[in-house]
């Protein structure tokens, strides 16, 4: 069931490390979806229980690194230095927080019957949810890829790409080399 992912960008392209961690949360969605089609079809089976692992790994971890990267990080910078794009920014940044809200709302739904899933202890998950849940991951991330994303490759500058990088690389306990 699994899905086969280019390698990511370093922490020294954060932005484009950012996208390919849209990449990643698009094929978990995926995945996702082709677990719940897995069980209805097949019932619960090794498979399934790696499904589940894998989903459960990559939204209890990854996931929520990437919402604190954006939130703690990408987002301060960016509004530091809005500039003429100030009130875009503001709105859409509120918006995009939101999306966080309602995908962790969400995801708090779906990670207890994952988990039972992954256990074997449950062999169904509810098919809507995980709809929902794709849904709003797949309209955030064009609104970023299309709205934020660009807006920050234009506005912030080279130290503050490289700030963002090593915040990044640094929430997930590495440290990256001085810049020369």
């Amino acid at each position: 069931m699994g899905t086969v992912l280019r390698p990511a960008p370093g922490f020294d392209r954060p932005l484009a490390l950012l996208e390919a961690c849209h990449d990643r949360i698009e094929s978990r969605c995926t995945l996702l979806l082709r677990l719940v089609d897995h069980l209805e079809q097949q019932g619960m089976d090794d498979d399934a229980r790696l499904a589940a692992r894998q989903v459960l790994s990559y939204f209890d971890d990854a996931g929520v690194k990437h919402h604190q990267d954006e939130e703690q990080d990408l987002f301060p910078a960016l509004l530091a230095v809005a500039g003429p794009e100030q009130a875009m920014l503001d709105r859409l940044i509120d918006e995009l927080r939101e999306d966080h809200r309602r995908m962790e709302a969400l995801w708090g739904e779906l990670r207890e019957p994952l988990k039972a899933i992954r256990t074997g202890a449950a062999s169904a998950l509810d098919r809507e949810l995980a709809r929902r849940f794709q849904a709003l991951y797949l309209q955030h991330i064009e609104r970023e890829e299309r709205d934020l994303l660009p807006v920050a490759a234009r506005r912030l500058s080279a130290e503050q790409i490289r700030c963002l990088g090593a915040s990044m690389a640094a929430r997930r306990g590495l440290t990256l080399a001085p810049a020369r």
